[in-house]
């Protein structure tokens, strides 16, 4: 068989028009919203933030593991931030992720009509490998 020229250049756009379709579908399932990049966090403050233990995080490891990470402190110190910075960043490396709200979800869950509903519904939270539900 011999090989078209154009046929190696066609792969290629069709290759290149999936990968770009996934990373949509995936930007849109995970809800971010907008959010200010983690370039803009200010490290000096809070001085209590753990920068390596942070820059870990983005490492995915946690994934793997399947772990579970909690971020807590007090209001107005950038949990939101880091936590759709990270959803951003794992959007971006293939996983499969997810932002919500707790009051969202929760409202959500119960308006649920019946069992077999609410187990579908609880798949939209249960699927993404990496599920964010922020408490404010």
């Amino acid at each position: 068989m011999i090989a078209e020229p154009w046929l190696a250049r066609v792969l290629e756009v069709e290759d290149c028009e999936r990968q770009r379709r996934s990373l949509k579908r995936r930007t849109d399932n995970a809800r971010l919203g907008a959010f200010k990049p983690l370039a803009d966090f200010d490290y000096a403050w809070p001085k209590e933030i753990d920068r390596a233990l942070l820059e870990e995080l983005f490492t995915f490891a946690f994934l793997e593991q399947a772990a579970n990470i909690v971020i807590v402190g007090p209001n107005g110190l950038g949990k939101t931030m880091i936590a759709k910075n990270l959803l951003h960043q794992a959007v971006l490396r293939g996983y499969t992720a997810r932002f919500t709200l707790a009051s969202e979800m929760l409202h959500d869950l119960a308006a649920q009509d019946s069992s077999t509903a609410l187990s579908r519904r609880l798949r939209r939270y249960t699927t993404p490998a990496l599920l964010c539900i922020d408490l404010c």
